[in-house]
């Protein structure tokens, strides 16, 4: 063992021994907690995920005792490296995350720090109430971590900061002293009496240096110690960082929501006449003001299957929520806004889902300003500079001016309400390193000085952490810096706590991830699958699409979202798209605890991916990880011996062919007891499913056997190719007669190309990817000459329709796949794009729809749900997945989790539905499940369409 090793299992044995249960130090454990939402890459020697408040005093006391580093940490969506560390981080989102009590009296919650906020805003609003500020990451950031950095959040124009909002906190200083802290700063003793002996001496520092605007993010908070302002220790720690002390409860101000909102939504011909119009906004009353790039709307619309809200003619936007006591109030108030307003264009907003869509726009806005205009990955770091708002434009026109001199880019947004702009700049990390880190440095100290020039701070609300900490000197004298150090000699005189952020900084430009990270390509890996065509062929690219922002850890229930399926049923990091695509970028790295395709990290890390392709829609920055699971298999098996299910489910089309030849024989194996028992081990299938069984006629034989009209079938018209897969060939012949059918009756004629046109999807999602592209580029070359000739080529599985738009692109490339990949429609797509169709009646009927992954992801549902719409019908479209995902579900070792995330949101609704409703699910896998886990028949598209029109 060596030396390191032996001080780890020291470190883990002491935390052990002093009660603490949740102890990781497996390399695991390090890869996911290696990185926040920065751009940093730190490796811990260990993970503590406290059960209660005392867990985390002893764990500070263990590491004071071996002089081990502790960093406190919530949702780890820290964009500054402020969660981070090389010792001890201490997660409180696991189990830390209760809503104590709300006084609606006295407007107070009482939380623990691993609290998300949204939960809070849950549990608050029975009583008409709400937490003030809300960062974009509401919905996973937490209490404690919005402590810890002074989180604002876009209405933070109506309700103040964290700071403003925090009414006590329960901490554990770096000393271990034990502080009960109030508003009003009445406590005395120890700490605290040294704390007021010091500022007793400095009020005229802490009355020019602190507090000179309302978004002075950077350093410490001092000005809250001020006698006028009550000495509040509370407040004052809060946007410290966890460098003086952790927090273990609070108890945090709560406000009454207004009853009626509405945006105002303005045009401008740029992001700088925009910051220019905002001041005179502001006597309005707003609740936010926030700013917009056009490249941002451009980003969204570039990812697939987006919906992207109509906007105001301009190149940069204002969105203006206003509140009222009525809708007459934020009427009189939007009339005065654009009365103000110089706009180029503008449109009020009224409609809740109108307003939610432009507001996930700003949200998703550190995902989407991940990537330049050409596409090349942006980052963290200069990311939430703020000035006075007068100084905006002026701001912004320099900053634009300091980016050219540098030659980067930079796409701008931010809450302009109170002058803080967010931006992520395209650093030549991945392409240089040297250089990048050396690019990294000259530019954020040139922005720093032209900020101070402003008078302004270089964090507006994500706090310094080591992004920003070395930057402080450009915007506080020394005497100031000194004064932070002798604070923090009071509260953590042994340099404890979060070491290297705000006092004796970390450089800037040290243990940058992306600069540490491998190019991985073709010409270095020749035996890389894939194209990652939108990373340059480049895997670690890819992988490190993802920047932390940890939406894939949210609560999507209510977006019709699908990331991550696996995250809610088991709350651990590893089954999030974060935590995989950290073990990934851990595997590419030189030096980190993940080395090997097979690592055991890796595999803990995918094998609850259920290859849903989610996050291709739903990351903000395009992590695609079903295809990253695909070249991981494919590598670690590769001339090695593969799991037998990658033999009998990754190769489903062909053993159906044979038992198509003798369906009711192989039923009658299958069906029986003991046959069924083997075929299910021999195929690694779990005994608690059934098998579903082969049809007695498979859809090409019962085909063939119709009347042929002109070649093909129907009654004449434009022809279309109906593909269609192994699936339904075999298992669901009805579903594919229904699509022709109901073509047919839109004027169509109808052909069917040959058997061999197969996508090769179960080769995909088992990383056979050799034998995958040999199979599907054989579909590609049968069905490109129906693309060539404009035949329109209709899918019918989700799944495998999704895989000639999407991966034939990336396995077997070129003219053809583009071509056919564009003339590849879903019947939905079909129709509404056919002229003088118009869908048969569905007024009166009740639909619970469940979209298929896939098709939610890389084909769009928008299609489908207009035509239901027009076709009268009244829908309820179901979330998330239903939990099976091919072959994935009914593997051995996932049947638990396949039906928790089913009774997340689909059986839920299934069972809310009424007996006469619905039930649309376009997928196998989907109907599968239904029929399995609630016994409901449901109907594919076209059969509900072929039913209503009678055909």
């Amino acid at each position: 063992m060596t030396q390191v090793q032996d001080a780890v299992g020291e470190l883990t044995g002491a935390l052990r021994r002093a009660g603490v249960g949740d102890v990781d130090d497996s390399g695991l454990a390090r890869a996911l907690y290696s990185t926040d939402a920065s751009l940093y890459r730190v490796l811990p020697r260990a993970v503590v995920r406290p059960r209660h408040p005392d867990e985390i005093e002893a764990t500070l006391a263990v590491c004071r005792e071996l002089g081990v580093p502790l960093t406190a940490r919530g949702a780890g969506t820290s964009i500054a490296g402020n969660a981070v560390g090389t010792g001890v981080v201490v997660d409180t989102s696991r189990y830390l995350s209760r809503v104590h009590r709300i006084d609606a009296e006295s407007r107070t919650a009482t939380v623990d720090p691993g609290v998300v906020q949204s939960a809070l805003q849950v549990a608050a609003r029975p009583h008409g109430l709400r937490f003030g500020p809300d960062p974009s990451t509401h919905n996973r950031c937490t209490i404690g971590g919005m402590i810890g950095n002074n989180a604002c959040g876009s209405r933070a124009l109506g309700y103040g900061r964290t700071s403003d909002n925090v009414v006590g906190l329960d901490v554990v200083t770096g000393a271990g002293e034990r502080l009960t802290l109030g508003p009003d700063g009445a406590s005395t003793g120890g700490v605290l009496d040294r704390l007021r002996e010091l500022v007793d001496g400095e009020l005229a520092t802490l009355r020019t240096e602190f507090g000179r605007f309302g978004r002075q993010a950077s350093g410490y908070a001092l000005e809250h110690l001020l006698p006028e302002h009550g000495f509040s220790v509370a407040r004052a720690l809060v946007g410290s960082e966890g460098t003086l002390a952790v927090v273990l409860g609070a108890t945090v101000r709560l406000v009454a929501d207004a009853p009626h909102r509405g945006l105002v939504v303005l045009g401008y011909p740029s992001m700088a006449e925009a910051a220019d119009a905002t001041p005179g906004l502001l006597p309005h009353g707003p609740t936010a003001v926030e700013g917009l790039d056009e490249r941002i709307v451009q980003r969204l619309r570039d990812v697939p299957a987006a919906v992207v809200p109509d906007l105001p003619r301009g190149d940069g936007w204002l969105i203006v929520e206003l509140t009222g006591d009525s809708a007459a109030e934020v009427q009189a108030k939007a009339r005065g806004v654009l009365a103000d307003a110089g706009a180029l264009d503008s449109r009020v907003v009224t409609d809740p889902a109108e307003a939610a869509a432009i507001w996930r726009i700003r949200e998703d806005g550190a995902g989407l300003a991940a990537r330049t205009s050409d596409g090349r990955p942006a980052h963290a770091g200069w990311e939430d500079a703020a000035v006075p708002v007068e100084a905006l434009g002026a701001y912004l026109r320099e900053f634009d001016a300091l980016l050219d001199s540098h030659g980067l880019q930079c796409v701008p947004y931010g809450h302009f309400g109170d002058g803080c702009v967010h931006g992520r700049v395209d650093f030549p990390f991945g392409r240089e390193p040297d250089r990048g880190r050396r690019a990294y440095r000259d530019f954020v100290t040139d922005a720093a000085a032209l900020v101070a020039r402003y008078g302004g701070s270089v964090s507006g609300e994500h706090g310094d952490g080591r992004a920003r900490s070395e930057l402080l000197p450009a915007m506080f004298p020394p005497h100031a810096l000194e004064l932070f150090e002798r604070v923090k000699g009071l509260f953590d005189p042994a340099d404890v706590l979060n070491p290297g952020v705000l006092v004796r900084p970390a450089r800037v430009d040290d243990d940058i991830r992306m600069a540490a990270a491998p190019r991985v390509t073709r010409t270095t890996l020749p035996t890389l699958a894939l194209a990652y065509r939108h990373d340059g062929g480049d895997l670690s690219a890819a992988v490190h699409r993802c920047t932390g922002v940890g939406k894939c850890r949210a609560d999507l229930q209510a977006t019709g979202a699908v990331m991550c399926p696996s995250w809610p049923a088991t709350r651990e990091e590893k089954d999030n798209t974060r935590g995989r695509a950290r073990v990934l970028q851990e595997l590419l790295a030189p030096g980190g605890p993940v080395t090997d395709w097979r690592a055991p990290e890796v595999h803990a890390a995918l094998d609850l991916c259920l290859s849903c392709k989610g996050c291709a829609r739903d990351c903000p920055t395009g992590v695609d990880m079903a295809s990253y699971k695909a070249e991981v298999l494919h590598q670690g098996y590769r001339r090695r011996l593969r799991p037998r299910a990658h033999y009998t489910l990754g190769w489903l089309p062909r053993w159906a062919d044979v038992a198509a030849r003798a369906p009711r024989l192989a039923n009658a194996v299958t069906g029986s007891r003991l046959g069924g028992r083997l075929a299910k081990w021999g195929a690694g299938v779990d005994q608690r499913r059934p098998l579903p069984a082969f049809s007695e006629r498979t859809f090409r034989q019962r085909w063939q056997d119709r009347p042929a009209v002109d070649g093909g079938h129907g009654v004449g018209g434009r022809a279309v190719a109906l593909w269609v897969d192994s699936f339904t060939d075999h298992f669901a012949p009805e579903v594919a007669l229904a699509t022709a059918a109901v073509l047919e009756h839109a004027g169509y004629r109808v052909q069917v190309p040959p058997a061999e046109a197969c996508c090769g999807l179960t080769w995909i999602t088992t990383g056979q990817l050799d034998s995958a592209r040999r199979t599907l580029g054989r579909t590609v070359e049968l069905l490109a000459p129906l693309a060539d000739a404009g035949v329109p080529i209709v899918g019918v599985e989700p799944s495998c329709t999704a895989v000639l738009r999407h991966e034939a692109l990336e396995l077997v490339g070129g003219p053809a796949a583009e071509r056919v990949a564009a003339g590849t429609r879903t019947l939905a797509e079909l129709l509404q794009q056919t002229p003088g169709w118009t869908p048969p009646s569905l007024a009166g009927v009740e639909v619970v729809a469940q979209p298929h992954c896939h098709h939610h992801a890389v084909l769009g549902w928008t299609a489908d749900a207009r035509l239901l719409r027009e076709a009268g019908a009244t829908v309820t479209r179901v979330g998330g997945c239903c939990g099976l995902a091919g072959n994935w579900g009914v593997e051995r070792g996932h049947h638990e989790v396949s039906v928790a995330i089913a009774e997340q949101q689909l059986l839920p609704a299934v069972r809310a539905a009424g007996p006469d409703a619905v039930v649309l699910a376009d997928g196998f896998s989907c109907r599968t499940q239904l029929d399995q886990l609630a016994g409901r028949d449901s109907l594919h598209l076209a059969q509900l369409l072929a039913r209503a029109a009678g055909v």
